[in-house]
Order: structure tokens, then sequence, then C-alpha cells
């Protein structure tokens, strides 16, 4: 009787972890898709090479409005990482446009840069205190 408890007791634990985790990750997809428009455009730009950005400009913006107009998760602040989210887009609105007028690679370079520093504040300083601490 006593292990029958034991068992029911893990697999109840095991099943509320297995779902947190899930959930977890299924609210940060979004988050994760951009990253890695993000990572594959921000990067080569430092480097001088604008090319990643001037052919995926267009998917990082999808990417960008597919994030904001997903959950936020609960370790984050509301109303600052909607704000944050808000900015993001409309960056990446702004990178589109510089991309299709043909801008040079010192604007681009700017824009993505500037659209790298709002991704930081969302995935850093838009987290509640309690989180930063783990």
């Amino acid at each position: 009787m006593k292990r029958k408890i034991k068992l029911t007791a893990i697999a109840i634990l095991l099943t509320a972890t297995s779902i947190f985790a899930q959930s977890n990750k299924a609210a940060w997809a979004e988050m994760k898709n951009f990253h890695h428009f993000m990572s594959g455009t921000f990067h080569p730009s430092e480097e001088v090479n604008l090319a990643p950005l001037r052919e995926k400009a267009d998917s990082m913006l999808i990417a960008a409005k597919q994030w904001q107009a997903s959950a936020i998760p609960s370790n984050y602040k509301t109303d600052d990482t909607k704000k944050a989210l808000k900015k993001l887009v409309q960056q990446c609105v702004l990178i589109k446009k510089s991309v299709a007028k043909k801008a040079t690679d010192d604007v681009l370079k700017k824009q993505i840069s500037d659209a790298h520093d709002i991704f930081h504040v969302i995935v850093k300083e838009c987290r509640k205190e309690d989180e930063e601490k783990h």
C-alpha cells in the first residue's frame, strides 16, 4: 500500500514537472524563432555583412509580429514586455522599409543594432526580479 502511494506521488510529480516544462517551452517558441532571425542577421552585421539582413528582413518582421501576438509567460513583466515587443516590431518594420529602399550598410547596421538592443531588453530587463536570481 505504501509503495502504491509513493509511486502515485512520483507519477504526479513527474507529470506536473513535464507539463510545466512543456508550457514554458511552448510559451517561448515565438521568442526562440525570433532569436533565430536576430542572431542570423545581427552577428554577420558586426562583420559588415548585411546580406543576411537584406535577405531575411521580411521573415524577421513576421517572427517579431508572431512573438508580439503570443502569450507572455508569467515570469515576465506583462506591461514592460508588451511595450518592448511593440518597439521591436516597429524597429523591424523600419528595417524592412530600409531594405526595400536599398539603404546603406551603415543605416542597416545601426537599425539591426537597435533591434538587437530591444531584444535584450525583453530577454533580460522584462523578467520579473525573482526569475533573474535563478
